[in-house]
């Protein structure tokens, strides 16, 4: 399994929206259930800022998988997991200098 490994800028920032099942009754009672096994994925926005020789090596990387294939990936403070990344963007911000803004999805039984 391939893995990336170029730590991100500091700005990186972790979303968590566990998954549930809910059904809603009258007088707003509601009853909840965890939505299956693995119910917490995290999802990681992170930035990588530097000069093209450094970002292109990151962009190949992931254009390699092509929002398809997992990798493994060990986030900021946390413990090391699967992961698939759709969507980045790259930002030219002078003369062979820019930034890459990428959405990491853990994914599981990959």
């Amino acid at each position: 399994m391939p893995a990336f490994t170029w730590p991100a800028s500091y700005s990186a920032s972790v979303e968590v929206a566990p998954r549930v099942t809910r059904a809603a009754f009258g007088d707003g009672y509601e009853q909840r259930v965890a939505a299956g096994v693995n119910t917490i994925a995290r999802q990681w926005t992170l930035r990588f800022v530097g000069y093209d020789a450094t970002l292109a090596p990151i962009e190949a990387f992931l254009v390699a998988r092509a929002g398809v294939e997992s990798f493994d990936w060990t986030p900021p403070s946390g413990s090391a997991g699967k992961w698939v990344c759709r969507k980045w963007q790259r930002t030219h911000s002078g003369p062979q200098y820019g930034e890459i803004n990428a959405t990491f999805e853990q994914v599981f039984g990959e």
